[in-house]
């Protein structure tokens, strides 16, 4: 790829942040909504009336210093509002300035919640289309981070772009149009070429400020990763006797950091005094211009004031553009990678029209299915066979022969490259997808729960299923007694991803919320693998139970749990090699039956053991 010279960089850059807006101007315009169109409107409204009260705070205030100094020398009509009258105005045009802004929050605020809320939900529903191959391959901390820091950018930007650069740069422009009004072209040109080279020194030096920021971060980021990987590693430490090694190491990287600091901080003199001088210097000359006009007799008093005013006016807002730009940046990074997110295609999509998946007998049927997570590396190689209505399959084999594949293309997390697999004859691409999620159910190896109560875990397989239907799946996986012996029963709290209950209750938790579920097709992936022999004959027993009337395909680690099957598969390297009752296969003394006499032997050495 062509490396991307700087002037490409910053046209691409710009180009990015261009797109990132305009994505999300429809959020502030939406069609079909005039409510929010009103209040966009009603609140850009208040700022213009808050800007042009600001504007004009500083003439009450020069005509007020008149007024008191020599009222005589007041100009035109003001002197008919007398002192008093003046400085009243010059407070009411104060308070009204803060009025105006709070209620232009409070117009805006509803418009801005509702952006936030449709941008994190639209964000969060695609993530759950996204494919199975993309959440494996991704963070999910990764994920939660960008849709937070997506959103927040996005509040940061409509806020920021709305109510304050929006406002600064109205504010500069009534400012210049006001000062040439009531003066002359020279006080404009001063303060246009001021506010010029103000800006463009901020945002060369705030780009540089970047630089050094993000090396500072970064090597804030490496000193803690040292750290933390020191203390969790403490034993190991002190086995080998490195706590010297590891105290040079982690101070080699904070002695980094503090340099970047350093760095960061003068930077940041550098700029305070760079901005501080450019607007000073400005503030000098029309100073300087105003005075000699006083002396002149051409201005007044008042009007020295009032120039005074304008400047310090420009410079509070001006103070807070360096921040403000690099702010703007990285929320536009950070909405630029929620904005990417939500462009990511989905793997599996459903076909225009599909019609819903229609189970009328539960009829399995994978023909000549081939493939891979990678197009290089092959895993299905013309797989088929079938599985009767009502039946129980079990598919068995050497780690990598393809078992949990076949779980995952039933399911359709991945699209099949070759071949079709059918339900009572509908291939399973042609169906919607949530029709199919809908009528198979799913036993994985590790039930991973929710963190909140039993009740809400196992109502979580069909929503809005009844206590009465819950306790009932509950007694069918063998549950409801352990669960009424809990002091707080349904409603005891499980922890995250259940880790306050056993490996086999959390099992029986899955069983129960599939049972709930009732799907007409059954998919065991290897369910009590990780379960100790005792607990996995008390799941043996509930599973057993659960797959009565539905057909079943259990996918199985441990042959002595699918002896019993009224069929087994036996896979190898994404091959059908044999096929039949457990009976028939270890009389057939093949692969099957070499497997079974091995895992024997290993069961025997680990109870000798």
């Amino acid at each position: 790829m062509r490396r991307l010279k700087p002037t490409d960089a910053a046209l691409s850059d710009r180009a990015t942040n261009w797109r990132t807006l305009r994505r999300t101007a429809p959020y502030l315009w939406p069609p079909g909504l005039p409510w929010v169109k009103r209040r966009v409107v009603a609140a850009v409204l208040l700022l213009v009336l808050a800007k042009v009260l600001t504007v004009l705070t500083p003439v009450l205030y020069g005509r007020a210093v008149d007024a008191l100094g020599a009222p005589g020398t007041v100009p035109g009509g003001w002197l008919a509002i007398g002192a008093l009258g003046l400085t009243l105005a010059y407070g009411m045009a104060r308070i009204l300035t803060v009025g105006f802004q709070q209620l232009r929050d409070v117009v805006f605020a509803r418009v801005g919640q509702r952006a936030l809320r449709l941008i994190a939900l639209e964000t969060f529903r695609h993530i759950h289309s996204l494919s199975l191959r993309y959440h494996i391959t991704r963070q999910t901390g990764g994920l939660s981070r960008i849709i937070e820091r997506g959103v927040k950018g996005v509040d940061f930007v409509l806020r920021l772009l709305l109510f304050s650069l929006g406002p600064l740069t109205l504010e500069l422009v009534f400012t210049g149009l006001m000062l040439w009004w009531l003066f002359d072209a020279r006080y404009l040109l001063v303060v246009a070429a001021t506010i010029v080279l103000y800006v463009w020194f901020t945002l060369r030096v705030t780009e540089w400020r970047v630089r050094i920021r993000k090396e500072m971060n970064d090597q804030d980021t490496r000193a803690n990763q040292r750290a933390i990987d020191s203390l969790l590693n403490y034993e190991t430490v002190k086995y080998f006797g490195a706590e010297a090694r590891e105290a040079a190491r982690y101070d080699q990287a904070m002695a980094a950091y503090a340099e970047a600091a350093v760095r960061t901080n003068n930077s940041l003199a550098f700029l305070n005094f760079g901005q501080g001088l450019i607007i000073n210097a400005g503030l000098i000359a029309v100073m300087v211009m105003a005075a000699m006009g006083v002396q002149a007799g051409t201005l007044t008093a008042g009007d020295f004031v009032m120039v005074n005013a304008y400047m310090i006016q420009l410079t509070m807002p001006l103070n807070f553009l360096g921040n403000m730009y690099r702010e703007i940046r990285q929320a536009l990074v950070d909405m630029d990678e929620m904005f990417t997110l939500l462009e990511q295609p989905p793997e599996v999509r459903d076909r225009p029209g599909a019609p819903p998946l229609a189970v009328t007998r539960g009829e399995i049927v994978f023909d000549d299915v081939r493939f891979g997570y990678d197009p290089e590396r092959p895993i299905l190689k013309g797989l088929s066979f079938r599985v009767a209505p009502g039946e129980r399959v079990a598919v068995v084999g050497p780690s990598g022969a393809g078992k949990s594949t076949i779980g995952r293309l039933l399911f359709r997390f991945y699209d099949v490259t070759g071949g079709a697999i059918r339900i009572d004859g509908q291939d399973i691409r042609d169906v919607t997808q949530e029709s199919l999620h809908r009528a198979i159910g799913v036993v994985p190896q590790d039930t991973v729960l929710f963190n909140d109560t039993l009740r809400y875990n196992i109502a979580y397989g069909r929503d809005g299923a009844t206590d009465v239907e819950i306790e009932a799946a509950a007694r069918a996986a063998r549950l409801d007694g352990f669960i009424r012996s809990l002091p707080e029963g349904y409603d005891t709290e499980v922890g995250e991803r259940g880790l306050k209950l056993s490996g086999g209750e959390k099992q029986r938790v899955g069983i129960a919320r599939t049972l709930l579920k009732n799907p007409p097709i059954l998919l065991l992936d290897e369910a009590t693998s990780a379960l100790d022999t005792e607990t996995e004959a008390g799941i043996a027993e509930a599973l057993a139970a659960a797959g009565e009337g539905r057909s079943v395909i259990v996918i199985a680690h441990r042959l002595s749990t699918v002896a019993d099957a009224d069929r087994i598969l036996v896979l190898e390297d994404g091959r059908l090699v044999e096929e039949g009752s457990h009976a028939a296969l270890l009389a057939l003394g093949g692969r099957y039956a070499d497997l079974w006499r091995r895992q024997g032997a290993e069961d025997e050495a680990l109870a000798a053991e």
